[in-house]
């Protein structure tokens, strides 16, 4: 493990000051995630956080197939990343699943219709 101390990295910033700047952008990036977070945990419901994760992974890691976007994620990790309990993403899924949303395969999600996933079935 790395260790740096105060008074090297404040020598290490201004003798490079891009250095400086990259670790307020990633400090500014960890911000603007903790306030997201915090504002959707306040306002939105664990449907509603839950289908962001999903639609977000689509997105950003989703590979286009024939189905729709498929992606890697495990119902803990889906859980954790919409701050829900894996109990509570587990029905969720299956309640998509059910209105074909989303194909739930082992470790594998498809996502199907994005637009389903706000109808509430269950």
């Amino acid at each position: 493990m790395l260790v740096w101390h105060r008074d090297t990295l404040r020598n290490l910033a201004v003798r490079y000051p891009r250095l400086l700047e990259n670790a307020l952008l990633i400090a500014s990036d960890y911000l603007a995630w903790y306030l997201a977070d915090h504002v959707a945990l306040t306002s939105q419901t664990a449907r509603q956080r839950l289908a962001r994760v999903l639609v977000c992974l689509a997105e950003t890691i989703g590979d286009k197939t024939l189905e729709g976007f498929e992606f890697d994620a495990t119902n803990e990790e889906l859980a954790g990343a919409a701050n829900v309990t894996p109990f509570t993403a587990s029905r969720l899924l299956s309640e998509w699943q059910r209105n074909r949303a989303v194909v739930k395969r082992r470790g594998k999600i498809i996502l199907r219709s994005p637009e389903r996933l706000f109808l509430h079935t269950a």
